[in-house]
């Protein structure tokens, strides 16, 4: 029975076609014991078995979970033949990742250059045992048919788990204290190279913000002097700053801006990483809240460290030629006018304002770009600039709409100092007066130039971000 269905399940024909259709309801038809239409972790256990295909520990139920959308404890035939689609893809994918020379096979010293990329040392001798417990024609190569029929039955289906499968399978000897992580970071995979991780968030985030800080300013500009009785529209307000300071005008700020985000952007992405493996309840998946959640926090981390900064830039940015010789004059004349606690101005909503923001944005960020990946990669993880580029302007236009009045009321509130005649007031008091003298409206000032620099600004980040792990050798 079992070189019967192997004939004609791995087949060189295997895939996403209706002979494969056929192929997934022959084996439902024989693994559906009772004939119910339903396959249950019994049947699946018992019916690969007698094809002589052993599933590993907890690999049924595994598998169960995974396939079983409709939560009946049972997978039926679109359930079942969904789950081998998508788990034969992303299987592709690993073995692509594996295949260094892209010769349709691998071989020992590729497998070993694997597990050396993931931080897992191991010899050739270790390297060619793990091949030849899945080579079948014992050519010390493995093809994709190969490599597919050893794992189509396993729940693991990407590299870490695949690690996972071969230590626990007593295949790979690596000892108790390897932890092999859950997701594919640069951080977590890779010994001893923390800094690509800083390297690549930092030249992100500094070469987005120089090129939109024009746009950034005239934000800012808007947001603490535009007014229903006092209208700056985008021209008149570019042709303002022009006058009172030139060209070089429109990039006030910026310098403290670029140091600001270089941290700000290495910590956010860092953190969210260890805060997605934190959060996680199952190994190897985030679920949607679990990304929500860890945005927020990576968030929060990056903007408490750096928040100091933060009030400087918006000083900086609002300066009049010559208010300021550079960010240490005006630290020093923010001390000693107004303390320390000048330095935390307006905190209190900007934390507010960063769970939606951060939660919001690298959720759904992640989301769409592994929902992409799910739907139409076949040879390669890497979906390309213009799907990450949609993705990072979809994300960010997300999290901007949920929390643009708390960063208004933010700026408003680091401002108030070098606003004539201003008085500093409580956030509730200041959104109270905004909404009686404005309307609702006057919460989302300066939205127009913001939503304007989100492809050129926040998408960019995240292209660079992906491309500069790719050039530092950092791949997921």
């Amino acid at each position: 029975m079992y070189q019967a269905i192997r004939k004609v399940f791995f087949s060189d024909a295997l895939c996403l076609s209706d002979s494969t259709a056929k192929s997934y309801e022959e084996l439902f038809a024989t693994l559906d014991s009772n004939k119910d239409g339903i396959v249950d972790v019994s049947e699946l256990k018992a019916g690969l078995s007698s094809m002589g295909i052993y599933l590993g520990k907890d690999a049924a139920q595994k598998i169960m979970t995974s396939g079983d959308a409709d939560k009946n404890a049972g997978l039926d035939l679109n359930e079942f033949s969904e789950y081998l689609k998508e788990h034969e893809k992303k299987l592709k994918l690993t073995f692509k990742s594996l295949d260094k020379n892209n010769d349709g096979c691998i071989d020992y010293k590729e497998i070993k250059q694997s597990l050396t990329d993931l931080g897992v040392g191991v010899t050739d001798e270790q390297a060619q045992k793990i091949l030849q417990s899945i080579d079948v024609d014992g050519t010390m190569t493995l093809d994709w048919n190969e490599w597919k029929e050893h794992f189509l039955f396993s729940a693991a289906s990407n590299l870490q788990e695949i690690i996972r499968y071969w230590k626990h399978s007593t295949v790979l000897d690596i000892g108790d204290s390897l932890t092999i992580p859950d997701e594919f970071t640069e951080e977590e995979k890779t010994t001893g190279v923390w800094w690509r991780q800083l390297a690549a968030g930092a030249m992100a985030g500094a070469v987005s913000r120089t090129g939109t800080a024009p746009l950034d300013r005239m934000k800012v500009f808007m947001q603490v002097h535009s007014s229903k009785s006092n209208k700056i529209s985008l021209v008149g307000g570019f042709k303002q700053m022009l006058k009172e300071g030139g060209v070089t005008s429109l990039w006030r700020g910026n310098g403290v801006n670029v140091l600001k985000i270089a941290p700000e952007t290495a910590i956010k992405f860092m953190a969210y990483e260890q805060y997605k493996k934190l959060l996680g309840q199952e190994p190897g998946k985030v679920k949607p809240h679990e990304r929500f959640m860890a945005g927020s926090l990576a968030g929060a981390t990056a903007q408490t460290a750096i928040y100091p900064m933060e009030v400087m830039k918006t000083r900086l940015t609002l300066r009049k030629t010559g208010q300021y010789s550079g960010m240490f004059d005006c630290g020093k004349k923010i001390l000693k006018k107004e303390g320390m606690k000048a330095f935390y101005k307006g905190y209190v909503p900007n934390i507010l304002g960063i769970i939606p923001y951060a939660g919001i944005d690298l959720a759904v960020y992640e989301s769409l770009k592994n929902a992409w990946l799910s739907r139409y990669a076949k040879d390669t993880a890497n979906p390309g600039v213009l799907v990450l580029l949609g993705c990072g302007t979809i994300s960010s236009t997300c999290g901007q709409l949920a929390s643009y009045p708390l960063a208004l009321i933010r700026t408003r509130m680091q401002a108030q100092a070098s606003i004539e005649g201003s008085e500093p007031v409580s956030m509730s008091k200041l959104v109270k007066s905004i909404i009686e003298r404005d309307g609702m409206l006057g919460l989302y000032r300066g939205i127009l130039p913001n939503f304007m620099k989100v492809i050129p600004a926040v998408s960019i980040s995240y292209v660079v971000y992906e491309y500069m792990r790719t050039g530092l050798g950092i791949s997921k």
